[in-house]
């Protein structure tokens, strides 16, 4: 908790709310026309100032009105900010944007994204780790050249990643079709979920039994894997940040071209609903920026995240219950889907 008494924390909530509102520096005066301000204005701006010194407003320019940091943002979120209730009819309008429990899970988190562009007039962000729940369906090994091959590994949700292998030797027929075999007998039907360096591990060592110069294809299968592990990031609406002029353009553009910094910050484990700052993360590209963000699950595990970048000037207290409603949504909806297919778990040896 913070160590500022009660009518300062007032202050601070008060420039807060008006400065959202307004988008102006905020004064005393107005400050003190508020129903719950009951002091004058000589003791808010002397408290306006002790919030000053202590890094929770500034002033800009020379304006005589101030402004939170993003001190006294994280403040007023962490401690004195009361979310508003989303209303039923907007509940419903939400699951109407959303779609129902048919609605495949690509689609649901794409909708979702669209819905918060459309609501906030900021950029959706979404973390998705929904093909972890996919199955690998195919796996073929391509001769393309001398002693080179292309593995070619496909997803029952559609994804497919490829790689070049250059081996010691070329195949014959007969090994081509032993290794295509075994491969098909291991990891079709296998979740990507459930792929770990240790099975690998064991399907190079039962590789190598045979031949090793087929270990190359086990490592590169592995190595494709991993890709389809890694979460997929995506950013839509990022014209929104181009059209707020409380952003850095060249900040934005710069971002939009690399998204430098943000993988790194929805890196971190959290739950919940979380709320990041560019000035807090010194690689990230935008630096007056906020990152709203929640996790969405399935069979209890982490399916991916979902939220908005805007600039810090946004209404928390209406967004949040936004991020908070459609992630809770999907978790719903995806776990009323039960086609999640179970992988076997030994490695047959060859």
């Amino acid at each position: 908790m913070s160590a500022l008494d009660d009518r300062k924390l007032k202050i601070l909530a008060a420039v807060v709310d008006e400065y959202v509102r307004t988008g102006e520096p905020v004064g005393s005066k107005s400050i003190s026309q508020l129903e719950n301000i009951n002091v004058s204005s000589a003791t808010i701006r002397n408290d306006m100032a002790v919030l000053e010194q202590l890094g929770y407003l500034e002033q800009p320019h020379t304006s005589a009105g101030r402004v939170p940091t993003f001190k006294g943002y994280r403040l007023y979120i962490d401690e004195l900010m009361t979310p508003h209730d989303l209303p039923e009819e907007e509940k419903l309008r939400l699951d109407e944007m959303l779609g129902g429990k048919d609605t495949p899970e690509e689609l649901l988190v794409q909708n979702a994204a669209t819905a918060l562009t459309e609501i906030t007039q900021c950029a959706a962000v979404v973390t998705n780790a929904v093909p972890r729940f996919s199955v690998i369906s195919k796996v073929e090994v391509i001769p393309t050249g001398k002693r080179l091959y292309v593995i070619l590994l496909i997803t029952s949700n559609g994804s497919i990643k490829n790689k070049a292998c250059r081996l010691e030797f070329d195949l014959s027929h007969e090994q081509l079709d032993f290794f295509t075999h075994y491969i098909e007998e291991n990891l079709s039907g296998v979740s990507v979920d459930d792929l770990s360096e240790e099975m690998f591990d064991k399907m190079v060592a039962a590789v190598s039994a045979y031949m090793v110069s087929l270990s190359p294809l086990v490592k590169g299968i592995c190595e494709l894997s991993e890709d389809l592990r890694q979460q997929e990031m995506t950013v839509s609406g990022s014209e929104k940040l181009l059209s707020c002029d409380e952003l850095d353009k060249m900040e934005v553009v710069k971002f939009i071209e690399h998204k430098d910094g943000l993988s790194e910050m929805l890196e971190n484990a959290f739950s919940g609903i979380q709320v990041k700052f560019g000035s807090e993360n010194d690689s990230f590209a935008i630096g007056n920026s906020s990152l709203i963000v929640s996790k969405y699950r399935k069979g209890g595990k982490e399916a991916g995240s979902l939220g908005i970048i805007g600039p810090m000037r946004v209404d928390y207290k209406k967004i949040i219950p936004y991020v908070e409603y459609l992630t809770q949504k999907i978790s719903a909806l995806m776990d009323s889907d039960d086609d999640i297919t179970n992988a076997p778990s030994d490695i047959q040896e060859p």
